[in-house]
């Protein structure tokens, strides 16, 4: 049988790990020079003007929704097609999740649905960069401007995505990157939050650290607690980890954009699927390939055809299964299936190809002849 192709795998060399090494054998192993080297890097990439390093992409979510003041009772906008933490962090601070159907074509929140969906508690819009894909900021940044609100972009899966020409990161008030291990980069476990905005950029690191202010002038012990907060904190190994992973980043995601113009070729005539979109105006990152199979021309369902990808050495994945259909959204905010049909639709019939800088050509290989075979063999005649 052949070797299994993960959906996603970090890119980790030799010299990552003696980078690593050298910050373990020095004084400092946590919140030291090189973290803030590390967010000096991200913001200088993304076009912000400030970084705030925490634990992982989740944390950087609750720490971006708790510093906008999000608490109980307050709404934010944002979409179904997204992973659990988009949302559970609002929920976190006690708001209440809207979600806006999303636009068929690039997955992402449909701007001509959020004004329908804003009210008097309405205080934020988190938008999705599905998959790498730049939601349409124009649109939403209008809209937000209109109704006074927020924008807090959940770009977990975008760091590295152009928007008309600018860096992901250089667009909303506050932009959240992941640096897991399938992402563009890694820590092994992060997050970052950039902003241009000062008083956010203050509170943030604030909250990551307890909500500790220290105050030198009553001793240099001395400090206080205004505001609650966490240890949300970053090691400075894992940051050396991903201050050395930001000099490949150009790298990475020029081989990932090599590998899906590979896949959009090979799959470009096969009727029985329909391959991810780009719109002329955003440059992705390519997160992750997402094809949606035709299910009428198919004599099986999606799970047959995963599960004959997963026999073939694809490791095939879903994203995602819509936030809306689980029991605890079910529950707490009666949501119900055919509240959101476009979101719903795609995963009926999504699935996650193989898609990481450090594929060889011979795994693209196989990963397009077993797409090919099983799809042929299983279309209606």
């Amino acid at each position: 049988m052949k070797r299994t192709i993960p959906y996603g795998h970090q890119w980790i060399d030799d010299d990552d790990i003696k980078k690593v090494v050298k910050v373990l054998k020095s004084d400092w192993i946590t919140q030291g020079l090189t973290v803030e080297k590390f967010e000096q890097a991200i913001a200088k990439y993304s076009g912000a003007k400030y970084a705030v390093a925490v634990s992982s992409g989740t944390v950087a979510l609750h720490s971006a929704y708790a510093v906008a003041g999000i608490a109980s009772g307050d709404e934010v906008i944002t979409s179904p097609l997204t992973f659990v933490a988009t949302a559970n962090s609002i929920v976190y601070c006690g708001g209440k999740p809207i979600f806006v159907d999303i636009d068929k074509d690039t997955l992402n929140i449909d701007p001509k649905r959020i004004e329908k969906k804003i009210t008097k508690k309405t205080k934020a819009i988190a938008t999705v960069d599905f998959a790498a894909q730049p939601c349409d900021y124009d649109e939403i940044l209008k809209i937000a401007k209109k109704y006074k609100l927020l924008v807090i972009e959940d770009a977990s899966h975008a760091l590295g995505s152009e928007y008309k020409r600018r860096k992901i990161g250089s667009l909303a008030d506050m932009t959240i990157f992941s640096f897991h291990p399938v992402k563009a980069i890694t820590t092994g476990e992060g997050g970052m939050i950039v902003t241009n905005n000062k008083e956010f950029y203050e509170k943030l690191r604030i909250f990551r650290h307890h909500g500790i202010v220290k105050k030198p002038q009553k001793g240099g012990w001395y400090y206080e607690i205004e505001e609650i907060g966490y240890n949300y904190r970053l090691t400075d190994f894992q940051c050396a980890l991903g201050l050395n992973q930001m000099k490949k980043i150009n790298k990475f995601i020029k081989r990932r954009r090599q590998i899906v113009d590979k896949y959009n070729e090979a799959f470009k005539d096969v009727e029985e699927i329909i391959i991810p979109a780009e719109r002329n105006y955003v440059k992705s990152a390519w997160h992750i390939y997402v094809i949606q199979l035709c299910l009428g021309k198919l004599k099986v369902g999606r799970r047959k055809i995963f599960e004959e990808l997963r026999k073939n050495g694809l490791g095939v994945q879903v994203h995602y299964i819509p936030l809306h259909l689980q029991p605890f959204y079910r529950k707490k905010f009666s949501y119900k299936k055919g509240d959101f049909p476009i979101a719903e639709k795609y995963y009926e019939r999504a699935i996650t190809l193989p898609l990481f800088p450090k594929m060889k050509d011979k795994d693209i290989e196989q990963v397009v002849f077993a797409v090919k075979q099983i799809i042929n063999f299983n279309k209606l005649s």
